[in-house]
């Protein structure tokens, strides 16, 4: 279904193809409230670029093809229009949502849904905290929080229920995060902010994460980095930008909650740093947590003690 909203030529097929997406969306986000009934949970909006979720292979082309109902000529078309020179800095976050905003109509149609279903089931309220990928400018923010401050509008009218939510967005992008405190401000801006590392890392340092293996061993090799600076984060460059959306953002909007997500969550520096800015938490993948924990718990002993 995904494959066939990617390939459908005009916005009435996304649509149709979005609406076999929706009762799967909705279903994740059921079990996913439930499980964690009663705790915060932050949903990121379709972040990746369209073309990764296409095949590659002749075989794999031609499967696709049958099964979404284009032809194989159709396929290898969209293919070639979506390839980019470099993904991560293109067609993808924030800038998909607003070349298709029935993209995030949809996936915030799920979210509410879900919240209302599940908090009849468990009897636990549920705050989704709805967060927009790679914005860089506050007029991003704007156009898609209106789409999802409609869609919850409209999910209210349907049910009857009274929906508690937040919307925020990834500060990835070091414009963003100089620009925090306009991102952040009035009673429409951002209401939370969550610094997605691993990207605003690449785009600081000019550096690509997929190719940058030989640059890193040699950087380090000659003493350029101490460590590299996606296994810690990049204090003096990456740190600083952080630093700023931090006070920046806060000095906009005070008591804005604020965390990372990425692999830096589980990196006991990482997290160190992320409590001398203030951080009111760390994400990190699942296997990381224990030691995420950890440092978490040490960093708080230490500026307790400091």
């Amino acid at each position: 279904a995904m494959r066939e909203m990617i390939c459908a030529d005009a916005e009435t097929g996304r649509r149709a193809a979005l609406a076999k997406i929706l009762p799967m969306q909705q279903q994740d986000f059921h079990e996913l409230f439930k499980i964690m009934a009663g705790l915060p949970v932050t949903i990121r909006l379709l972040d990746p670029p369209l073309h990764e979720f296409l095949p590659n292979s002749d075989d794999e082309i031609e499967a696709v093809a049958s099964a979404i109902g284009v032809t194989t000529t159709r396929l290898r078309e969209r293919i070639a229009e979506l390839h980019e020179f470099n993904p991560m800095l293109g067609f993808r976050g924030c800038r998909l949502a607003l070349q298709y905003p029935e993209i995030p109509e949809m996936q915030a149609r799920a979210i509410f849904q879900a919240a209302v279903s599940a908090a009849k089931e468990t009897g636990a309220a549920v705050v989704p905290e709805v967060m927009i990928p790679l914005i860089a400018y506050r007029a991003e923010y704007d156009q898609i929080a209106d789409v999802i401050r409609k869609t919850a509008a409209a999910v209210e009218a349907e049910t009857g229920a009274s929906l508690d939510y937040q919307i925020g967005t990834m500060i990835e992008l070091p414009r963003a995060a100089l620009r925090a405190a306009d991102i952040a401000s009035g009673d429409d801006g951002a209401e939370f902010f969550s610094f997605g590392t691993n990207d605003l890392t690449q785009t600081c340092l000019g550096l690509s994460r997929d190719d940058a293996a030989p640059i890193l061993t040699n950087y380090v090799a000659q003493e350029i980095f101490e460590i590299d600076p996606f296994v810690s984060i990049d204090v003096d460059g990456v740190g600083e930008l952080v630093r700023i959306g931090v006070e920046r953002g806060r000095g906009a909007r005070p008591g804005l909650k604020i965390g990372i997500c990425g692999e830096h969550g589980g990196d006991p520096a990482s997290v160190a740093y992320c409590d001398t800015v203030g951080m009111d938490y760390v994400s990190c993948s699942p296997f990381r947590v224990p030691v995420a924990r950890l440092a978490a718990a040490q960093a708080a002993i230490n500026a307790k003690a400091g």
